[in-house]
């Protein structure tokens, strides 16, 4: 009897126990679970936004480079109401959104393709450089985009390169690129910086000291001579559109255009295509 009481009583302990252990293993359960479901939440919330994001810059993209080509047409056109490369600002508003437009003439611009080299030591000169640093860098220049192997004065070309450890040397053609300066011979990352802004690959025609900011004018005046014209024809445009939805997002198109028909048929010929502010 008593062997049997003994053995009731453990019994019922024992399925305590249990019923407490299995509780507490759907508890721990219902706690994971609810873990899992706060994450997979949130995992859906940053995915949708993610995609709202890639959303509003695609929309944002697309009006700025939609802005570019209308802006073309409107520098085309032969009526009053025609634009100018005057970097002056032109609104075009859509739904949603707001895209400023600002077509300048490079012609004020200094071409490191056609520019002499005293032009071009004068401009480093109004920025800072030294004199004889800005002499040899601008000798350089010439050198870098002129055929033979015989250097200018003060210049350089494969024999300089190599004594100075580049493991290149000039090309012997016109710049492509004005990150391509930073190859040449005397030019630093703080100086091709300085100069970017005055510079550009498409000024296809002579320097216009009327166009030209203050840095640029005051070395056209030290220098005493312009750059010759090279061979394109055509005027060239300079466009940049900032696209700016209501929600803030935005996106910037930067956009080289030459007016004039192209290959393609098209009645002109986009040089440059580059977004970001540059």
């Amino acid at each position: 009897m008593i062997r049997l009481l003994h053995s009731w009583r453990g019994g019922r302990l024992r399925t305590r126990r249990e019923r407490g252990f299995a509780l507490l293993i759907v508890l721990w359960s219902l706690a994971l679970l609810a873990l899992l479901g706060t994450r997979v939440t949130s995992a859906g919330r940053t995915e949708v936004q993610i995609a709202r994001n890639l959303r509003d810059a695609a929309i944002a993209e697309a009006a700025a480079d939609g802005a570019i080509h209308q802006a073309v047409f409107h520098l085309m056109d032969r009526s009053a109401r025609r634009w100018f490369a005057d970097g002056l600002p032109h609104l075009i508003e859509g739904s949603g959104l707001n895209i400023i437009v600002r077509p300048t003439d490079p012609s004020g611009l200094v071409n490191p393709n056609s520019a002499p080299p005293v032009l071009m030591a004068a401009l480093m000169r109004q920025l800072g450089a030294d004199p004889r640093v800005a002499s040899s860098t601008a000798a350089a220049i010439f050198d870098w985009r002129a055929p033979g192997q015989i250097p200018s004065p003060g210049g350089a070309k494969a024999p300089q390169y190599a004594a100075a450890g580049r493991a290149y040397a000039p090309t012997g053609r016109p710049f492509t690129d004005l990150d391509e300066l930073g190859a040449v011979l005397g030019m630093t990352p703080e100086l091709l910086a300085a100069l970017r802004p005055h510079l550009s690959l498409y000024n296809f025609g002579q320097l216009d000291p009327a166009r030209a900011s203050p840095v640029v004018a005051r070395a056209f005046a030290v220098a005493g001579i312009g750059q010759p014209p090279l061979d394109e024809t055509g005027p060239v445009v300079l466009l940049r559109a900032d696209a700016v939805l209501t929600n803030g997002a935005g996106f910037t198109r930067r956009a080289t255009v030459l007016l004039q028909p192209g290959p393609d048929g098209r009645p002109f010929r986009i040089l440059t295509w580059e977004s970001g502010d540059g």
